[in-house]
C-alpha cells in the first residue's frame, strides 16, 4: 500500500483528457459541425487557478502516468471514482446537444480510462434537464462493471430541486440498474440555473464558493420531503464536494418540522434524519476546518459520518485533500470507515479491484 498503509476508496478524482483525445471524437457529425463541446461558462473563476500547479503530466508522462504516479501509487489508493467530463451540459439550454454530449462523455470515459486501470471507477453523466433521455442513457451503459454512479450537476438547469416528480425516471433508471445518484458543484449560475445564492448573484469567487451549499440543502430538503426514497427505498444520493457542517443543522430542522407538519408528508412514515441517514451520502473535501478541530469532530458524531461520510481528495484541484493529513484526528473505527468501508458498501465493491 501506499503511505497511509491503509484502504482507500477515493470518492472524487478528475482525470483530464488522456493525450490529444478530445470529445469532438464521439459526437455524432452533426451535433460536432454545430456545437461542438461548449457548454455555460461560470462567471467567477479562482484567481490561482483549478488546477494544481503541478498537475500537467511532464512531456515523457501520459495523463494516465501522471495520475497513477501522483495519487493512487503514492497514498496506495485502493479504487478512485472518476467525476469528470462537462457538467455544465446540464445548465445547458441546447437539450440535445446536452444529451449528446453526456453519451459522448461516457464512452469516451468508458473507451479510454476504465479499462486501464482495476482500480478505476467512473461516473456517468447524463442530462438531467432531460430526465426520461437521462434514463435510457442510464439504462444504455449502466451495467458497465465499472460504472458505479449517475453524476448530474448540483445547479437544476430546470430550476426545480430534485426531489420533483419530474426527474423521477432517472431515480427509477438508477435503482433498477443498481447505480447511485451523485451531484457535484460548479455549475451554479451558469447558464439556465438560478443565481447561486438565493440572495442574488455574489461578486466574486469567495462568495460563490463559501455559499455551495445551499443548493445541496435545497435539494436534500427535497428529495426527502417529496417521497424520493419512499418511492425507491432502493435508491442512494451522495453530495459530493459539499462541505459537511450543514448537515446536523438540516437535519434537527427537518425532524422539527416534521413533528409539526407531517400532514403534509403523509408518505414519511419516521423523522426525516432517519431517512438522510440511510440514504444519504456526504464526502469529505471541501472539509471545514475550524480553528478547534474538536469541533469538526462533534459535527461528524451529530451526523452519525460513520454511515454517512466518504472520504474525497478532488484531485488534482487546487484545495485538493491528501489522504495522509486531509482529516482531522479520530479514533481507528471512523477513520475506516470513512476512507473505505462506507464506500465499499455503498457501491457493492469487494475487496479486490481484479474482482471486478
Amino acid at each position: 500500500m501506499g503511505v497511509t498503509d491503509e484502504r482507500i476508496v477515493d470518492c472524487d478524482i478528475h482525470p483530464q483528457l488522456l493525450g490529444d483525445v478530445t470529445l469532438e471524437e464521439y459526437l455524432p457529425e452533426e451535433v460536432r459541425e454545430l456545437a461542438g463541446v461548449r457548454t455555460p461558462g461560470s462567471l467567477w473563476s479562482n484567481p490561482h487557478g483549478l488546477l494544481r500547479r503541478d498537475a500537467k503530466p511532464r512531456e515523457d508522462q501520459s495523463a494516465y502516468e501522471q495520475l497513477c504516479e501522483q495519487h493512487f501509487d503514492e497514498f496506495g489508493i485502493t479504487y478512485g471514482i472518476f467525476n469528470r467530463g462537462p457538467m455544465a451540459l446540464g445548465v445547458s439550454p441546447n437539450e440535445s446537444h446536452a444529451v449528446a454530449l453526456a453519451r459522448a462523455h461516457n464512452d469516451e470515459l468508458i473507451d479510454r480510462w476504465l479499462d486501464r486501470d482495476d482500480r478505476f471507477l467512473g461516473s456517468m453523466l447524463v442530462a438531467p434537464q432531460m430526465p426520461q433521455q437521462a434514463a435510457a442513457e442510464i439504462r444504455r451503459v449502466g451495467d458497465h462493471p465499472r460504472i458505479i454512479q449517475v453524476l448530474i450537476s448540483s445547479a437544476s438547469g430546470l430550476n426545480q430541486p430534485y426531489g420533483r416528480r419530474l426527474y423521477w425516471p432517472m431515480y427509477e433508471a438508477a435503482e433498477e440498474t443498481g447505480l447511485t445518484i451523485a451531484i457535484h458543484p460548479g455549475t451554479e449560475g451558469r447558464g439556465t440555473a438560478y443565481p447561486p445564492t438565493g440572495a442574488g448573484y455574489p461578486s466574486r469567487y469567495i462568495e460563490w464558493h463559501t455559499v455551495l451549499p445551499a443548493n445541496y440543502i435545497g435539494h436534500v430538503a427535497s428529495l426527502i420531503t417529496e417521497g424520493v426514497f419512499v418511492e425507491y427505498p432502493d435508491l442512494s444520493f451522495v453530495c459530493i464536494e459539499g462541505g459537511l457542517a450543514w448537515v446536523p443543522h438540516l437535519m434537527w430542522r427537518l425532524d422539527k418540522n416534521w413533528r409539526s407538519l407531517r400532514v403534509q408528508t403523509p408518505w414519511l412514515d419516521r423523522p426525516p434524519s432517519e431517512y438522510i441517514r440511510e440514504h444519504l451520502r456526504f464526502t469529505t473535501q471541501p472539509i471545514e476546518e475550524p480553528t478547534d478541530p474538536k469541533h469538526l469532530r462533534q459535527v461528524l458524531e451529530m451526523m452519525h459520518a460513520e454511515e454517512t461520510v466518504m472520504f474525497s481528495s478532488d484531485f488534482p484541484h487546487w484545495d485538493n485533500d491528501s489522504p495522509a493529513f486531509g482529516l482531522p484526528p479520530m479514533d481507528d473505527e471512523l477513520r475506516r470507515a470513512i476512507m473505505y468501508e462506507n464506500a465499499q458498501e455503498l457501491y457493492g465493491l469487494p475487496d479486490s479491484p481484479g474482482a471486478l
